[in-house]
């Protein structure tokens, strides 16, 4: 035995050395300085990375009579018409769009193609009165006049071609030594801005969609409809499940059919309540998407919670993964604010780089709502920002798993309609009807005074339908 324990002692000793050996080469070897950055500059990460935004020059109205004035002003001699030694076919209506200079100081700056210019103040645009670049996009690197590449479905990307440029001169310094220029194309080394065509800013949030039916009670009572709820949204019963518990346990006659209308009306009724109710929320939030299947496609369902109530601010679905959903639930989440919070607002999301586009866009879109993202990436804390706000990843990806527990008995939806009024039956469920472990298990997350004295939980989708009917007679009313 003595024997046995020895040699493994001698063994033991024998690995040890190996692993400083191993230990020694590593360090030796291979800097730490290229483990660090050696992700970052990855070509699969190339697309998360979000350039600040560039430099905006908008068009504005000036008056060419004071503009001849300061010209005479600063060099001491006026600023003659054009003297034009033959007829250039320019109509003497045409005048310039910015200092509405007359015929005479106007020139075709092309020839035949159609582009004019002003003499007075520089400006370029068509025949037709029109100005050629209402508004000019600079890098603000090196200010060089960004170039329009491509056009995508919401947007259109603007690159810096220049070759001085400081942030392509710092790109180039990253990238491998082994690196051939046939494999730059993967790595992402000039600055590029994405300008949106669609003013997500403008989209009503709070319109009524066609599908919605009415509380026509025929045969049915309204306390069947809430039973109806209580089946399909709180225990995740689909509406052909919710049809047989009907009958087998209350001997109540009923539809799927008729089951979906009424979640679909509910959804439609309860929501103005339930997006307009005061969470009261605090400075710190988290958001992250999940996916869901569509009449088979991929779907995507989009959650801002807070971090501290836990409650659901900010909910949409979608067909698409961009950056429109993104700023539809966002303004939903800040809707909820009496007062934007702005700077002190922390908003946890993971390395998608929807999330700080739409940030752009809204600091671009109002500067009081100017606020930053935090991007915690990967499942281990490998870097000091993950570590600090990994417990806010936690909750939104905890909030997932609840929302799919719910889903996946459905085997996902028939139509997107489904998928809206599904999610908007969970929030309402998720939010004021289910009892939560920050609460000890015994409440909801939010206390409606309404829903205290009710009995049974029929009872309170009907109060709800109710609260919701209500608001929406409080906003027609205003």
């Amino acid at each position: 035995m003595a024997i046995i324990i020895r040699f493994l002692l001698l063994y033991n000793q024998h690995l040890i050395s190996q692993i400083n050996e191993l230990l020694l080469f590593i360090t030796t070897s291979i800097p730490y300085r290229q483990w660090k950055h050696e992700d970052s500059h990855s070509p699969k990460y190339q697309k998360f990375k979000v350039d600040k935004l560039p430099i905006i020059i908008k068009f504005e109205k000036q008056d060419y009579k004071f503009l001849l004035d300061y010209y005479l002003w600063k060099y001491n001699k006026p600023l003659k018409p054009i003297n034009k030694r033959s007829d250039d076919g320019l109509s003497h209506k045409i005048f310039c769009p910015k200092c509405n200079a007359p015929h005479d100081y106007l020139y075709k700056n092309n020839g035949s193609n159609g582009q004019c210019k002003c003499k007075v103040c520089a400006t370029t645009f068509q025949n037709s009165n029109r100005v050629a670049k209402p508004i000019k996009l600079k890098c603000p690197h090196c200010q060089n006049s960004l170039e329009h590449k491509k056009n995508r479905l919401h947007f259109r990307i603007h690159k810096c071609v220049n070759d001085n440029c400081s942030h392509y001169k710092s790109s180039l310094k990253k990238l491998p030594k082994d690196l051939t220029s046939k494999e730059r194309y993967k790595y992402k080394l000039r600055y590029i801005y994405r300008e949106f065509t669609i003013d997500f800013f403008k989209m009503d949030l709070s319109q009524l969609p066609g599908w919605a039916c009415s509380f026509k009670f025929k045969k049915n009572s309204s306390h069947i409809m809430g039973l109806c709820l209580t089946y399909h949204v709180n225990l995740g019963l689909s509406t052909r499940k919710t049809m047989h518990a009907l009958k087998e346990i209350h001997n109540i006659d009923i539809s799927h059919t008729m089951v979906a209308n009424y979640a679909k009306t509910a959804a439609v009724l309860i929501k103005p309540f339930v997006d307009n109710f005061d969470y009261n929320p605090s400075n710190e939030l988290t958001a992250d998407e999940t996916y869901i299947k569509v009449k088979g496609k991929k779907g995507y369902i989009w959650l801002i919670a807070d971090s501290i109530s836990r409650s659901i601010l900010g909910y949409q679905v979608s067909d698409n993964r961009g950056v429109g959903p993104c700023i539809l639930t966002m303004r939903m989440a800040f809707n909820k604010y009496k007062k934007f919070p702005g700077k002190s607002l922390k908003f946890i999301a993971d390395g998608y780089s929807a999330y700080p586009l739409a940030a752009q866009q809204f600091a671009l879109d109002d500067e009081n709502m100017t606020f930053d993202i935090t991007q915690v990436i990967g499942l281990s804390n490998d870097d000091e920002i993950s570590s600090k706000f990994r417990f806010h990843k936690q909750i939104i990806e905890r909030l997932n798993r609840t929302f799919k527990s719910s889903y996946r008995p459905t085997c996902g939806y028939d139509n997107e309609n489904g998928a809206i009024y599904g999610l908007t039956l969970w929030v309402v469920y998720y939010n004021f009807l289910r009892p939560h472990k920050i609460t000890s298990g015994k409440t909801p997350l939010n206390t409606v005074p309404e829903l205290i004295n009710a009995d049974n939980m029929p009872a309170k989708w009907q109060i709800l339908i109710y609260l919701g009917q209500q608001r929406m007679l409080e906003t027609q009313n205003t």
